[in-house]
């Protein structure tokens, strides 16, 4: 792999390259917390209200750029990532919404994590088909993509699957620089399709997700298998 390009060439970079884009996406997450919390409380709505608001006293404050947002939308930017930080988000930076543009590369982003969950999991043999939640946002904003000219000469560094370091300064230069978008292909997607980083709340527009879809997602030692009504997408990730 090359090495990651310095912070004089990600500022010409940037500027030469950003464009204002408008454009739906989607992500894909758990089915409706609801469900779960009230699984727990032996279907005791009563204890579920009380258990819904113990958990909400213990979450961290959401950031004040997220008021008024969905919770679908605003939750991306209320928890921090995983202690390696994510694609464009190290530890200490603020919060990014991930998407794709295409509901398939949105299903293999979340079924490869579900793979890798298992895969490393001793005595997990996969995970029954379970409810999921696909959700399509509408985003705009001053945006660069790393699929287009200049960055297109770097690729490797853009989509190393899992050396983030290179990524994760370029989120926070493309922060500095005021963009609200990078648009970058998906490393998870045997089709390469295209994903979404939304750096700031404020391209989320509107504030509610503008369609929402219950699939049912199947996780083997091999892939993932995503399937609503006569729709299916299936993955190899071994």
């Amino acid at each position: 792999m090359p090495p990651a390009p310095s912070s004089n060439w990600l500022q010409r970079a940037i500027a030469g390259a950003r464009k204002a884009v408008s454009l739906k996406a989607w992500r894909a997450v758990e089915a409706q917390h609801v469900v779960s919390t009230l699984r727990l409380t032996a279907n005791d709505p009563a204890r579920q209200d009380l258990l819904e608001h113990i958990l909400e006293e213990h979450k961290p404050t959401p950031p004040p750029a997220t008021l008024g947002l969905h919770y679908l939308l605003a939750t991306p930017f209320r928890y921090p990532p995983l202690p390696g930080g994510s694609r464009f988000r190290a530890w200490t930076d603020p919060g990014v919404l991930y998407a794709a543009l295409a509901r398939r590369t949105a299903c293999a982003e979340m079924g490869y994590w579900r793979w890798r969950f298992v895969r490393e999991s001793e005595g997990l043999r996969g995970i029954a088909a379970a409810p999921q939640t696909l959700f399509q946002i509408g985003a705009r904003g001053e945006a660069i993509d790393v699929q287009q000219p200049p960055f297109e000469q770097r690729a490797s560094v853009w989509t190393s699957p899992a050396d983030y370091g290179a990524t994760q300064s370029l989120g926070r230069q493309a922060r500095a620089e005021a963009l609200a978008l990078i648009l970058y292909r998906s490393v998870r997607d045997p089709e390469s399709g295209t994903c979404a980083a939304v750096l700031d709340p404020a391209a989320l527009h509107p504030k509610r997700p503008t369609a929402q879809e219950t699939w049912y997602l199947t996780v083997t030692p091999g892939g993932a298998l995503w399937q609503r009504e006569r729709e299916r997408f299936a993955f190899d990730f071994a």
